[in-house]
């Protein structure tokens, strides 16, 4: 075997799965972990592909283990631990080698990285599909010079998902922290997507009083038209798991407290330093951080009685499934166009076509609409996704149901947050007249903060102006 031009740092679950998937791919790769019982561990249990895999005992072992120019992919926690490994690759290894940090990074970071004045390349790339993903195929996302991605193109194309037309999932995107801003999009999204799902598996339980193995077979059904995408087929699994304890469905188990690592917060925030609205994914994540209240919230029930009524009548799965096909429609509507602020923002030409496409296989948000989704964002770059012919007449055919739904919930205490907060986008974004013009009267009235007048005249105060000059 030649000496590996390909190497990697951090033998997690991630790491070790993206480094088998390498050395599957007929690649030689050299690991280090910092625990060399790790890396030891790793390559015994490698099989077959450990004629390709080159363990090393030290940092120093990893560079020398591989020929140049080498290109070393951290798979280490976000945030300081990468700037350690960075540090200490800095004596080691040569301008023209490159390092690729594939962790969850906060974008700024990646920013930070790639403009500091390392003494070797550096880029940092998204990649998405969890364990899974990483072993037989993720979605990955890349920034960075478009030189260091022909560098490494052929290895990510390689082992990247595959579309159903046979297009690898794997695409520079921008310089610097394109890739790892359009993953924490990604998983703003995949926020927003969950949320929606687990606000309609509420109504099916709580509102049409329906059973775990009734809701799993209304998923699977779903997953069968529109909706067909990963996180609902998944849905559908989980509502049909019995629980080898109880005997029970094991969704009725598991403690309503849902788990975060702040990938949807970073988005969230970004989206206001941008000023893009997002707010499907701003409200999943606010119902991620209530979720974990749960102390607080059985308190509450105990005060006020339990919120969620069955449903009177009225609502049918049909609306349901409407409902969240058209929320799902908005959600990714905002995310789209929170990538075009950040293009204007930050100088990128985001290829949101192209991002589309990247997220068609590998990922966890991986839909059947992505297709339909990156030819209509072809379609008058930078236009909305919900002006867009197809997706307008989508949800023409699907927002009375997502009207109804909300309705309901809002009738018999049902909580839909994210369902809700499509709802009044999509009312906002359809109303030219708005309600803003009492806010620039407020504004002024109390702060001569000015306001410009439909008819153009250059009168920028109300009459209250002259009242407050006198008392100043």
């Amino acid at each position: 075997m030649s000496k590996p031009q390909i190497g990697l740092i951090g033998l997690g679950t991630m790491g070790a799965a993206l480094a088998m998937n390498i050395a599957e791919k007929g690649f030689p790769i050299a690991v280090w972990n910092r625990t060399g019982s790790v890396t030891q561990a790793f390559h015994a249990q490698a099989g077959a592909l450990a004629q390709r895999i080159v363990p090393a005992a030290t940092l120093s072992d990893l560079v020398a283990a591989m020929q140049g120019p080498r290109a070393i992919i951290l798979m280490v926690p976000a945030g300081q631990a990468v700037d350690d490994q960075l540090a200490a690759l800095a004596p080691l290894l040569r301008p023209e080698d490159l390092v690729i940090d594939a962790g969850n990074a906060n974008f700024h970071d990646t920013n930070r990285r790639a403009r500091g004045g390392l003494p070797f390349r550096f880029m940092g790339i998204g990649v998405s599909g969890g364990e899974d993903g990483a072993r037989h195929g993720p979605s990955i996302m890349a920034g960075g010079t478009a030189g260091d991605w022909a560098q490494v193109a052929p290895v990510l194309q390689a082992i990247a998902a595959r579309a159903e037309d046979g297009t690898p999932c794997a695409a520079h995107l921008g310089p610097d922290g394109a890739g790892h801003f359009v993953k924490a999009v990604h998983n703003g999204i995949e926020y927003a997507d969950m949320q929606m799902i687990a606000e309609t598996y509420g109504v099916l339980r709580d509102g049409l009083g329906l059973e775990a193995p009734a809701i799993a077979k209304t998923f699977a059904g779903w997953n069968r038209g529109l909706l067909r995408s990963y996180l609902v087929e998944i849905s559908a699994e989980v509502a049909g798991a019995s629980d080898p304890v109880t005997g029970g469905p094991l969704l009725d188990m598991i403690v309503d407290a849902a788990g975060q690592k702040g990938t949807g917060r970073w988005t969230a925030i970004e989206a206001q330093d941008l000023g893009a609205p997002i707010p499907v994914i701003e409200a999943a994540v606010m119902a991620r951080n209530v979720s974990a209240r749960r102390a607080e919230r059985a308190a509450g029930e105990a005060l006020y009685g339990p919120a969620p009524q069955p449903l009177s009548a009225g609502l049918t799965l049909e609306d349901l499934e409407n409902a969240l096909i058209a929320g799902k429609i908005l959600c990714y509507a905002q995310g789209f166009a929170m990538m075009t602020a950040a293009g204007q923002q930050f100088g990128w030409a985001l290829d949101r076509p192209a991002i589309a496409r990247v997220w068609r296989a590998g990922c966890i948000i991986r839909s059947a609409m992505l297709n339909d989704m990156a030819s209509a964002l072809a379609e008058e770059p930078g236009r909305n996704l919900m002006l867009k012919p197809f997706f307008a007449d989508l949800l023409r055919d699907t927002m009375p149901a997502l009207r109804r739904v909300v309705a309901a919930g809002a009738l018999h205490g049902l909580a839909l947050p994210a369902l809700g907060a499509g709802l009044a986008w999509f009312d906002m974004m359809r109303t030219a007249r708005g309600t803003a013009n009492m806010i620039q009267g407020q504004r002024d009235f109390f702060g001569l903060h000015g306001f410009e007048r439909l008819d153009g005249l250059d009168r920028p105060h109300g009459p209250w102006a002259q009242d407050h000059n006198e008392k100043t």
